[in-house]
């Protein structure tokens, strides 16, 4: 599972928990043969899941873990950090997306409401303690359990639980993404947020979970055409050398989106037009991700339903080995080095996305709060 719940749809290429009737799409725009049909239904694998979705929540998981991976070996290394930085751009936008369109049916009946609790709230809950006893052993003391303020990576967390409460809003006003884009730029152009309730990182990646609010899936079928792909294949490399010019002359505070302008030393009108930038780069940059990313069954496809215990897992491990001075005691710091750590992260992660992991945490991940919530009239559980 990745850190977002899957709803129930109807449309194709709509992701559920149930069984779901999807059609990939074919090369012609959609308009495939019924053998065509026939071969892409049964790449939807177990349990109706669209194959396409899981590849996606599984590569951009492992794309989470070599990020937060290589800051131990981004010393010396130039290309290093600007493939860190690079990633940064559009790692997070492209998972903030996708849980957005697995929201568009989020409203507030007690049933979504209860799952809500149940697969953001409760393990947000956990966790956030779970890293403040972890933060002070290793560091020799007594660290505050903090709700308010997330650690680490349990931002997202706190920020989905904010984008799903405000999906009924932005499913409901006339330019919904045009309006998260505005209060993403004021979030930039204001100083002194702070970083209760993750608030910068809440409003500064809310217009990719709008725009995922708004995506239907014939625009999943445009980006996995051979046209798009080949498009991906000339903008990512010319990204990247943009990127591997910028990277010493940039701030990586702006690709975390966790500070406003004038906190950086910089006018408030920057924050507006590097808000601006960067959500271009990150929409493009999402694009190419999703336009190659496999729509059929995968050797990985099945982890795709796990992603949320290697999200919330692998973070444990990657500041053990901070904490530890492993890139120094292994000397990781060159080129074999900084291979063996992405090869370690992504190995990591996949390992923490199997199912097995997945049943473990279920009590924490998917508990059963059916006996906290009163059963609505007419809702079925």
């Amino acid at each position: 599972m990745s850190p977002t719940p899957q709803t129930r749809q109807r449309d194709p290429l709509a992701p559920s928990r149930e069984a779901v009737p999807g059609l990939a799409p074919s090369e012609d725009g959609g308009r495939g043969t019924a053998a065509q049909a026939a071969g892409e239904r049964r790449d939807q694998g177990s349990k109706g899941r669209d194959a396409y979705f899981d590849n996606a929540k599984y590569l951009a998981i492992a794309l989470v873990a070599m990020g937060h991976s290589w800051p131990l070996v981004l010393s010396g290394s130039r290309t290093t950090e600007a493939l860190y930085m690079w990633v940064y751009v559009f790692h997070m936008p492209a998972f903030v997306l996708i849980s957005g369109y697995f929201s568009r049916s989020f409203d507030m009946k007690p049933r979504k409401l209860m799952r809500l609790v149940s697969s953001v709230v409760v393990p947000y809950a956990v966790f956030q303690a779970a890293y403040a006893v972890f933060f002070g052993v290793m560091e020799g003391e007594r660290v505050p359990v903090r709700m308010l303020s997330p650690w680490f990576l349990m931002w997202f967390l706190m920020a989905l639980f904010f984008w799903r409460l405000l999906t009924p809003l932005f499913l409901a006003v006339r330019w919904p993404v045009p309006l998260a884009l505005l209060i993403a730029a004021a979030a930039a152009a204001v100083p002194d947020i702070g970083q209760q309730l993750s608030a910068q990182r809440v409003l500064q990646f809310l217009p990719f979970f709008v725009l995922g609010l708004r995506l239907r899936p014939e625009h999943f079928r445009l980006v996995q055409r051979w046209r798009a792909r080949w498009a991906a294949a000339v903008v990512c490399p010319v990204s990247f050398a943009v990127v591997y010019w910028a990277a010493p002359r940039t701030r990586l505070d702006w690709v975390y989106r966790n500070h406003g302008a004038q906190e950086m030393g910089q006018p408030w009108w920057v924050g507006v037009l590097t808000t601006a930038a960067l959500s271009g780069a990150a929409l493009a940059l999402t694009a190419c991700f999703l336009a190659w990313v496999p729509r059929r069954r995968m050797w990985f496809t099945s982890l795709g339903a796990g992603t949320i215990g290697g999200y919330l897992l692998h973070g444990f491990v990657v500041r053990y080995a901070e904490y530890a001075g492993w890139a120094r005691t292994y000397h990781l710091e060159t080129p074999v080095g900084r291979v063996v750590v992405t090869v370690c992260a992504v190995a990591l992660v996949t390992v923490l996305c199997a199912p097995v992991v997945r049943r473990a945490l279920k009590p924490v991940t998917e508990p059963d709060l059916g006996w906290a919530f009163r059963k609505a009239a007419g809702e079925v559980r």
